[in-house]
């Protein structure tokens, strides 16, 4: 693993932090002592968030006329009972 002196890592930082974004970590020291160590995070943006959509599937069953359910009586409320 690559070590970086502080003032170096200072220096570079930006390009320090793309190379461990694709993988490469390294140790930044001070005064030839290791200090931190800076590794990539688990990569957030190739991990697709948790699929909400049919998280119920098999658990809950949907009528097949759930579209129309209760239509009369909802439009019998909405005309004043006519």
């Amino acid at each position: 693993m690559r070590v970086v002196n502080i003032h170096e890592a200072k220096t570079h930082l930006s390009r320090l932090v793309e190379q461990a974004a694709e993988g490469e970590s390294f140790v930044i020291a001070k005064a030839g002592k290791p200090m931190v160590r800076v590794v990539p995070l688990e990569n957030a943006a190739e991990k697709a968030p948790p699929s909400r959509f049919g998280f119920l599937r098999g658990q809950i069953n949907i009528p097949d006329d759930f579209d129309t359910m209760g239509q009369d009586e909802i439009e019998t409320m909405f005309n004043g009972g006519k």
